[in-house]
């Protein structure tokens, strides 16, 4: 017995497995990663056997009344979510997914109510809650009393769920670029002896770190304009606020996210520990900030924190200006957080940072 354990392939195989579990950053993608995945996803996710439908009543001062007693009658579906939403919230709403209809009482000439009902008919959850809010209006008048309903589709650019995707696709980007390309870079700079070389030189230790983010951007900001120009092209996704407040946009978010990406491989000694640190970074925020689905699907409790994050603040920004034509000026929080995040990440790393 004791021979077999001294084979070659019994020996190699338990340094293998040793080596594994000496290695925290494998042991957390292996075992710990999954199940935060698989729990994040439960909660964006989750059945909601009670709730299905999210329904926004248009509100404005003349009919607050009536439309309060609406939203009593709604409320009876068990399956309907039934929110009121001033005159010039709920068509954002809508086109971002955050409700599935949008109830609007127009004005009527007779005694009976006349309802326009705004959905869109490319999403298979709005086609279904029309059905529904329909049907309850109905329900409780019928024949010569029963309201008026028309059909009112929501299909202008800016509403399909391409235009949703392209700016979470352009932070995406910028996030995987500014910790790859210089989080990774620099760690295997030293993981190759180079840093060393330079740690002789009178190169202070700003400026090296100043230009590894500066030669990404150089890349990086073209990068993302040939993407979005490809979106323009075959998609029509356009641009409705200023073209300079969205390449300033994406600077800053590209700055930021080369800070993040510093500060991570300040310290860190071998590819296996970067690469983890930046995955750690990378997938929680590619599930929370909006990429592809509004973070409105985790619960409201989270929505403060989920905002914190840069890649939410810039993903929230991007659509401001590039689908609701919004100035700078009405991002100031969002970018407030990019900038807290570039600077004191880059702060962090400039004090923290080893040259081997």
């Amino acid at each position: 017995m004791s021979e077999r354990r001294d084979t070659p392939l019994v020996q190699l195989t338990l340094a293998r497995v040793r080596e594994f579990y000496r290695e925290p950053a494998a042991v957390f993608w292996v075992y710990v990663f999954p199940l935060l995945l698989m729990f994040g996803l439960g909660i964006a996710f989750r059945e909601r056997p009670v709730r299905l439908v999210r329904v926004d009543l248009v509100e404005t001062a003349e009919n607050s009344k009536t439309v309060k007693a609406l939203q009593d009658e709604l409320e009876q579906d068990k399956r309907l979510e039934v929110r009121r939403q001033p005159a010039d919230a709920w068509e954002r709403r809508l086109q971002r997914g955050k409700s599935d209809v949008v109830v609007d009482l127009a004005p009527s000439a007779s005694d009976k109510p006349d309802y326009q009902l705004w959905h869109d008919p490319n999403r298979s959850e709005s086609e279904l809650a029309r059905a529904l809010v329909e049907s309850a209006l109905l329900r409780p008048a019928a024949g010569p009393n029963a309201p008026t309903i028309s059909d009112e589709v929501q299909e202008k650019r800016g509403g399909r769920y391409i235009d949703f995707l392209v700016p979470g696709l352009v932070g995406m980007n910028l996030l995987g670029g500014g910790l790859w390309g210089v989080g990774f870079v620099i760690v295997d700079m030293r993981v190759r002896k180079l840093l060393k070389r330079f740690l002789a030189t009178p190169m202070r230790r700003s400026d090296f770190l100043l230009s590894i983010m500066f030669s990404r951007l150089l890349f990086m900001v073209p990068d993302v304009l040939a993407l979005l120009a490809f979106a323009y092209f075959v998609f029509g996704v356009s641009v409705q606020g200023s073209l300079a407040a969205l390449i300033f946009l994406i600077v800053l978010g590209g700055a930021c996210f080369a800070g993040i990406g510093l500060l991570i491989a300040s310290r860190a000694k071998k590819i296996e520990t970067v690469s983890g640190l930046m995955n750690a970074i990378l997938l929680p925020m590619w599930l929370l900030s909006g990429v592809f689905f509004p973070y409105e699907r985790f619960p409201e409790s989270a929505h403060p924190f989920i905002q914190l994050l840069p890649l939410t603040a810039l993903n929230d920004a991007l659509r401001a200006v590039m689908l609701d034509g919004k100035p700078l000026t009405a991002v100031v929080s969002e970018i407030i957080v990019l900038a807290v995040w570039g600077v004191g990440s880059f702060a962090i790393a400039l004090r923290i940072f080893r040259w081997r």
